[in-house]
């Protein structure tokens, strides 16, 4: 029987994949490509893009095809089998990535190819043999053998070790539950949650009510819920998750901390950088530490005075000094008083099939493509849905989504590819993705009702899905998010934000779950007065992680490391206004930097909102629906991938180079 893993001819076939597919689908492939490339390399042939460069971008391809949908199910299903054979398969790939990146032969073929390259090569063309070459050095491809050794040894145990601080952060939180039989003490929460609450009681033979340690019940415990017993329960629960302070030490993330950042230390000084922090910039917009922390503590400057005054009111509000586990109830409070507006009211208006409509009715709109859901796609959970993107009947590419929480998921939202495009020698494949949420479930009536802080996350989701999807570059290694500098792939998604705060936008996307009419004018003017509600503090906020994680990273010493909760105090003494009690473990299950690719990266998040808050200033001067900006943006930003320096992207599209000015405008911060 064929391994359907191995059937890249389509879509994967989820309803058949199973976790012992994987080993054997992994090792057929790396086995063929091992021998494809030593085929390459010994031919004789003079290397160049059609010999070389496509072959091996190629083989990354269907590497790539049959690697997604298991590195995808791990994430979704919490099925130990996919995980076990995820953790079992990480160290092959991790290898074989390094003994590629580190091949000299190949190194030199490249070599040669950039230097043949004839004077009317595409710019993509230059790109890719550009972005490969940097990578063999990054990869220590320049090393003496045992420095390389050492190099492959690092990553493996890098790959292994970040996986399992994952893995512990997952545990942790499945595995906390906080049974409830005081209605009482339930007062303030949604309708839809309690349900639910009442539902898994009764499916663990308890009474009352079972409140899990999803993201959806965190967030709405935390503004809603008018116990603050409650609430400093659940904070609890979550800010220990992974930790010596979490229910169980077997999922303590220490050791997993320091391991992770001595081993990057370890790379980055055996390819000849200081830092983690330098090693990570080579891939970057910005150019130096000093330049990254710079700019977030030129944010911190613009923002604190703000802070200082949106923190004292909401204090004089409540009339009583706020714990950390106080701040979201109390702002979510003052929004109702000040602006009659709360996230309850608003859920309302926002069944997710009705969001995702208005979304696809925008995209449309603004770049002339259609999206249709194809029932026919298996997938892996009766809540997925696969929609093809055409524009004037051809078909562009796909994607999945998979929207709603449920246990043994892995928290947040984000986008991954399942296939990236490639158009090489003959071989065409189109992009499809991954839209992954954790929203609200659907009620016994079958509707899930989003918060309005819902709604700006499916479209951020969805712009990172746009990159991807209306690729035009055909090598697969610059195509899409691929090859993006890391500070610089977060513009289309927080762009795409900006559109979830139009009126226009907004009736197209909500309509009542009970009478069937859209959002009222007047809520969304009260929705819009609010938006600046907390901006500032929650500025901070992301300037205190981005700056954590940059310290920890640039200032990390092998010789005396200081523990990272050592680090995270000063930043905070730094940065933060609101306090935390010292059984605050951020760090972890701060996954984006431990076990993501934002290592050293997370200001990518605010340096992107500069970009993405100029660019939507373009859409605000001509219309935001004007349809020769909208295709600018498509064509300078959207559809180039890797291939073109950024910044000569941005300036192509907007004609000059970009100022915080916009984002503090846009956050509400006087910037006179």
């Amino acid at each position: 029987m064929i391994n359907p893993l191995l059937d890249t001819s389509s879509l994967p076939r989820f309803d058949e994949l199973r976790p012992e597919h994987v080993l054997p689908a992994i090792r057929k492939v790396i086995e063929d490509n091992r021998a494809q490339l030593d085929e390459l390399l010994s031919s004789g042939t003079t290397p160049d893009i059609d010999a070389l460069v496509a072959p091996i971008e190629h083989m990354d391809h269907e590497l790539g095809r049959v690697w997604s949908p298991v590195s995808h199910l791990q994430s979704v299903l919490g099925s130990k089998d996919w995980r076990e054979a995820y953790k079992q398969a990480l160290p092959l790939l991790t290898e074989y990535g390094t003994e590629l990146s580190q091949n000299v032969d190949l190194q030199r073929a490249y070599v040669e190819v950039g230097r043949n390259l004839p004077v009317d090569a595409s710019e993509a063309s230059r790109c890719a043999v550009d972005h490969a070459l940097r990578d063999f050095h990054l990869a220590g491809v320049d090393l003496e053998k045992a420095a390389k050794d050492r190099f492959k040894a690092i990553m493996q145990e890098l790959a292994e070790a970040q996986a399992g601080f994952e893995h512990n952060v997952q545990d942790a939180a499945d595995a906390w539950t906080l049974p409830i039989t005081d209605a009482d003490n339930l007062l303030g929460l949604p309708e839809a949650l309690l349900s639910r609450a009442a539902e898994d009681a009764r499916k663990a033979s308890l009474d009352g009510w079972l409140l899990s340690l999803d993201f959806p019940t965190y967030d709405a415990v935390m503004k809603h819920a008018d116990a603050r017993d409650l609430r400093e329960a659940m904070y609890r629960g979550w800010v220990t998750r992974g930790s010596d302070q979490g229910r169980d030490p077997k999922w303590d993330n220490s050791a997993a901390i320091k391991k992770i950042l001595a081993l990057r230390h370890e790379a980055s000084n055996l390819v000849g950088f200081d830092s983690y922090a330098e090693y990570s910039l080579a891939t970057k917009m910005a150019d130096t530490p000093d330049q990254v922390i710079a700019f977030l503590r030129e944010l911190c400057a613009h923002s604190r005075k703000a802070a200082e005054q949106e923190l004292a009111e909401l204090t004089e509000f409540a009339g009583t000094p706020l714990e950390a586990w106080d701040v979201a109830y109390w702002l979510e409070k003052f929004k109702q008083s000040r602006y009659s507006v709360s996230n309850e009211e608003l859920r309302a208006y926002f069944p997710a099939a009705t969001v995702n409509e208005g979304l696809f009715a925008l995209a449309s709109q603004l770049y002339g493509i259609e999206l249709t859901v194809d029932p026919d796609v298996t997938t892996w959970h009766d809540d997925v849905r696969y929609f093809t993107v055409r524009q004037n009947g051809e078909v562009l590419g796909g994607f999945y989504t998979d929207l709603y929480a449920r246990n043994g998921k892995r928290a947040g939202a984000w986008i991954d590819e399942c296939i990236t495009r490639q158009k090489l020698n003959g071989y065409l494949a189109l992009p499809v993705g991954y839209l992954v949420c954790n929203f609200q479930p659907p009620n016994d009536k079958g509707v899930s009702l989003l918060t309005h802080d819902d709604v700006v996350t499916l479209f951020h989701e969805f712009g990172h899905m746009l990159h991807h999807l209306l690729t035009r570059v055909d090598f697969p290694s610059i195509s899409g998010i691929n090859g993006v500098p890391w500070d610089a792939v977060e513009l289309p998604s927080q762009f795409m934000e900006n559109f979830a705060w139009s009126y226009e936008v907004l009736t197209r996307c909500s309509s009542h779950h009970e009478y069937d009419r859209p959002l009222p004018r007047d809520l969304f003017d009260k929705l819009e007065a609010s938006r600046h509600a907390g901006a500032a503090l929650a500025m901070l906020r992301q300037i205190e992680l981005s700056l954590f994680d940059f310290l920890l990273h640039s200032q990390y010493n092998p010789d005396a490391p200081v523990p990272v909760l050592e680090v995270l105090a000063e930043v905070r003494d730094e940065v933060a206004l609101i306090k935390h009690p010292d059984i605050n473990r951020l760090p972890h299950a701060f996954s984006h930097i431990f076990a993501g690719g934002y290592a050293a990266g997370y200001y990518s998040y605010k340096w992107a909102e500069v970009l993405a808050a100029d660019a939507f200033g373009a859409f605000e001067e001509a219309g935001i629906f004007d349809e020769a900006t909208a295709q600018r943006f498509r064509r300078e930003i959207l559809e180039v991938g890797g291939s073109r320096d950024i910044m000569q992207a941005y300036v192509a599209f907007r004609g000059r180079e970009p100022t915080v000015d916009a984002l503090l405008r846009q956050t509400g911060i006087d910037i006179s």
